[in-house]
């Protein structure tokens, strides 16, 4: 399982089982006055007598899903290597041995979406980790017949995949329905594979539309509902009131691993034009500008003087890719792209995302207060793999830590930062691994007390810069912290480069001193 403080996405995890909405229109009436008084919206009773009825029709379409995998298991080694009585060991056992393996299984849910047998999950319920081999996939209706399974196509991006099951009849099936019409306080109904307890129907209201959980990545978009979901939810669908998916539970957040009522479904607008594409055998194409961003969080907009949740902070560009080639720079906040806002529920990511390879997008930001448009054309995607190796790093061996700060220091800077700094002498910027062309300040203390120490700042950081102005010794630290006092800002918007990593922004707040 997965964890973001109890955000859990893996298999037998199972995702946010959803709840079912009512099959009466909730309705309302609006009582008003002579306009002195805010008119009330009274709901008519929205909660069905029963959900009987929509589970009776749409259960026979919801289906679990089992794998069989094999996973490799590291044999033991030789108790006696290195020691004179190795070759009586390796007597005994002169015959080379093969890779040992271990059996293992793992449970979800899944839904068909036509008659001759195409069947919807999660990627995760269908796909083995590390070195696990799927072996087969098993489906199984809810009379209890089993059939074997093809992995038609998964896409590990959105976490979908589509398999395929046939027989002479044709199965029972639901379709898609329209996820961006969902409103909070909706009825929803989970249908679902929990612990292995085929069958099991829960309901709820949709609790968020849109919700951001924080794991990052283009998909991190899901709707949130309070009905339960647990282990073995993952791949079932999520129903409307009118018997339509409209998404596909994935997560939940748990501290303890089981339903705190806090669950997350793909939503059907996302996943139906993927698992159409997926069902064709066509290659999922995604956009890709190169950049890597941080959201503009209520520290990193203090520091930058902008209004929080508007738009994304770009830490980094990659080197010759879309957004490099637009002018775009690490600093830059993003706030439209092609036309559509950057928010919290519509990231930059997901934006990007959606745009077609080769098109050409204008991207509206803010650089050093200033507002300017740039057009990127968008490339393809690099799959995962080749996206971790763009972002690989390897540092110099050696000593990184740099000599204790000593002596006569800044007030300013510490009372503001937190922090004890040092110039950066070439003796340490060889102790650090950086080039002699490298140009800032050496963290050499941090207050723990401080808002730079929760913000991971450690000694041998070297601050490259300042609310964009480059720093090389104290004193031009000390004049941004005092402009920034004088504007107003709570924060101080830093870029820091640590050792063996690529340089970050981190926005600091100041203390009161």
């Amino acid at each position: 399982m997965r964890y973001a403080y109890g955000l859990t996405t893996a298999l037998l995890v199972g995702g946010a089982a959803l709840s079912l909405v009512t099959g009466h229109p909730a309705g309302a009436q609006v009582a008003q006055n002579d306009g002195s008084e805010i008119a009330r919206v009274v709901p008519r009773a929205g909660a069905p007598a029963s959900f009987a009825d929509l589970t009776a029709q749409l259960q026979p379409a919801v289906v679990n899903i089992s794998t069989r995998q094999r996973i490799e298991v590291q044999q033991n080694q030789n108790p006696f290597a290195g020691t004179p009585f190795e070759g009586l060991f390796n007597q005994r056992n002169s015959q080379p041995q093969r890779p040992q393996t271990q059996e293992a299984q793992s449970l979800g849910s899944g839904f068909i979406i036509s008659a001759d047998g195409v069947v919807v999950t999660n990627n995760h319920v269908v796909t083995a980790g590390g070195r696990a081999r799927i072996e087969s996939i098993t489906v199984t209706m809810p009379d209890g017949t089993e059939y074997p399974a093809e992995l038609v196509g998964a896409d590990a991006a959105s976490d979908l995949a589509v398999l395929k099951i046939s027989r002479r009849e044709p199965f029972p099936f639901v379709n898609f329905g329209d996820s961006s019409r969902t409103r909070v306080g909706d009825w929803v109904i989970a249908i679902g594979n929990p612990f292995g307890l085929g069958g099991t129907v829960t309901s709820g209201i949709i609790s968020a539309v849109y919700r951001n959980t924080g794991m990052g990545g283009a998909y991190d978009r899901y709707l949130q509902t309070d009905a339960a979901i647990n282990r073995g939810n993952s791949g079932g669908p999520m129903f409307d009131m009118q018997g339509n998916v409209i998404g596909i539970n994935n997560a939940i957040f748990s501290p303890s691993g089981g339903s705190v009522g806090i669950g997350f479904a793909i939503p059907a607008e996302t996943a139906a034009p993927i698992v159409e594409r997926l069902r064709r055998g066509q290659a999922i194409e995604r956009g890709y500008l190169g950049i890597r961003i941080a959201p503009l969080n209520e520290d990193l907009a203090a520091s930058l003087g902008l209004p929080r949740n508007q738009g994304e902070f770009v830490q980094a560009v990659e080197p010759g890719q879309p957004a490099e080639r637009a002018g775009i720079r690490a600093g830059d906040v993003v706030l439209r792209v092609n036309n559509q806002p950057v928010t919290p529920e519509q990231s930059l990511s997901f934006l990007v995302a959606n745009v077609r390879p080769g098109t050409r997008i204008p991207v509206e930001l803010v650089r050093d207060g200033r507002r300017m448009t740039v057009t990127a054309e968008v490339a393809r995607r690099p799959s995962d793999d080749e996206l971790r190796q763009q972002q690989m790093f390897n540092g110099n061996e050696g000593d990184d830590t740099p000599p204790p700060a000593e002596g006569d220091t800044n007030t300013v800077i510490e009372s503001g930062l937190g922090l004890k700094v040092l110039a950066l002498t070439p003796q340490i910027a060889g102790q650090l691994g950086v080039g002699p062309e490298t140009r800032g300040v050496v963290i050499g203390a941090v207050d723990q007390n401080s808002d730079a120490a929760r913000k991971g700042l450690q000694r041998g950081d070297i601050i490259l810069s300042a609310n964009y102005r480059d720093v090389t010794d104290a004193a031009q630290l000390q004049a941004v912290i005092e402009e920034a006092r004088r504007s107003g800002r709570a924060a101080v918007l830093l870029r820091v480069q640590r050792r063996g990593m690529p340089a970050a922004y981190v926005p600091v707040r100041l203390g009161s001193g």
